[in-house]
């Protein structure tokens, strides 16, 4: 092997030097410093740009450093087009703004982190960011942003069940709580009122979804103190539109004979041929009526399911107020009924609360059942005297039903948490809380 020894090499003529033939190998011994004082091109390496980015856009180059600044304004920069296995790009916050007026990448064609959306976007003071193309694969890969985040995480599908608070009952004669309103996504199974299952939600990971849970109406305690509404229960956060249902209608006492509109309605009292409240469409059905103004019955509270039954008579048939019954859902993995109205005032027996957690209205001089915790039952009316007390509302639940593999782990609140439901995490809401997909 010949060794040639000189210490410097130029061209003959022009300003063009040529090592080697194309398919040669020059190797570079181990230990040799190779030291650029111009302007590499062709490598792998980074050239820093002298102007900086103030623009509202800008498109970069492979292998280009990027200061900008965000001063002014947010910057939407645009990656390189058609890229090469081991292009870089390394951007950075020049006037420590970006916690202000952010970065957003625009992919120009090509995947991030294996997607192609969401955008990118960078908005921490002080970062930088080093990212290098790996192929059409998984596209641009972050090797250095801070903590290296997902910065295109993928929105999931999220199923729930909304029930709110159930209304509490009238005493003295009272009608039955109206059930709270009844919203459901899960398997296509219905929602309150004869109403159709809805749409599920979008999650996006990061987002705080706020969960308020509605407590139970408060019961009558005699003629002349009316019971209340049910609590509304709620899932709400940025970019979903907000799932409410609405507290069930109070039952009505003697006083004011008919029942409250709620999610479903309240039941009448005995007097007048008084109506039932009114359901919300979707929600829940009315309460019952009394059809005969009788003096001994009255009706009973409207369910998710059905209308409330109403009083029609000391004896015989019908004559009890049963509350409507409530629907059956099957998100946590077993049929489980809930959202019953409570039963109206009775003589010889007081109406039936309906199935799903309906209290039981009373007979002669005693107190009205309360709804049952969680389900939004509506309380059970109180019986034939002026301080029989009605049955309080039950208080509603939230339960939202995640893919296991997107569960996040993150809420406040105490919910209960069921992993491994046919692939599914169900997260029980008692109280208010939150989720963090």
């Amino acid at each position: 092997m010949s060794k040639l020894e000189v210490d410097q090499v130029d061209p003959q003529s022009g300003t063009t030097l040529t090592l080697g033939t194309s398919g040669d190998t020059i190797t570079i011994p181990s230990g040799v410093t190779l030291a650029n004082n111009g302007t590499a091109t062709g490598f792998a390496s980074i050239a820093w740009q002298s102007t900086v980015v103030t623009g509202a856009t800008h498109t970069a180059s492979a292998n280009q450093g990027l200061w900008i600044n965000t001063t002014s304004n947010a910057c939407t920069l645009t990656l390189p087009a058609s890229p090469s296995v081991g292009d870089q790009l390394i951007f950075a916050d020049f006037a420590r703004t970006w916690g202000n007026n952010s970065v957003t990448l625009t992919l120009n064609g090509s995947k991030f982190q294996g997607n192609t959306s969401p955008a990118p976007n960078y908005n921490t003071t002080g970062e930088a960011v080093h990212i290098v193309y790996s192929g059409s694969t998984q596209g641009w890969i972050p090797i250095n942003d801070g903590a290296v985040a997902m910065e295109t995480p993928q929105s999931y599908t999220a199923d729930f069940l909304v029930i709110a608070g159930g209304g509490g009952a009238g005493g003295d004669r009272g009608g039955g709580g109206g059930a709270g309103g009844y919203r459901a996504s899960f398997n296509s199974e219905a929602s309150g009122g004869g109403g159709s299952s809805e749409s599920s939600l979008t999650f996006t990971p990061g987002t705080v979804y706020t969960i308020l849970v509605g407590d139970g109406g408060a019961l009558s305690s005699n003629t002349s103190v009316a019971a209340t509404n049910g609590g509304n229960s709620s899932i709400s956060g940025s970019g979903i539109t907000t799932i409410t249902s609405t507290g069930g209608g109070r039952g009505a006492v003697r006083s004011e004979n008919n029942g409250s509109a709620g999610g479903s309605g309240g039941g009448a009292s005995n007097d007048n041929s008084a109506t039932g409240g009114a359901g919300t469409a979707n929600q829940g059905f009315a309460g019952g009526a009394n059809s005969s103004n009788d003096s001994g019955v009255a009706g009973g509270g409207g369910g998710a399911g059905a209308v409330g039954q109403q009083g029609a008579g000391h004896s015989g048939p019908g004559n009890r107020g049963e509350g409507g019954v409530g629907v059956a859902s099957t998100i946590t993995g077993s049929s489980v009924t809930r959202a019953g109205g409570g039963g109206g005032a009775g003589t010889s027996a007081g109406g039936a609360g309906g199935t799903g957690g309906g209290g039981a209205g009373s007979p002669s001089n005693g107190s009205g059942t309360a709804g049952t915790a969680n389900t939004g039952g509506g309380g059970g009316a109180g019986g034939n005297g002026s301080s029989t007390s009605g049955g309080t509302g039950g208080s509603g639940v939230v339960i939202l039903s995640v893919p296991d593999g997107n569960y996040s782990g993150t809420t406040t609140g105490s919910p209960t948490v069921a992993t491994g439901v046919s692939g599914k995490t169900v997260i029980t809401f008692t109280g208010d809380g939150s989720y963090t997909a």
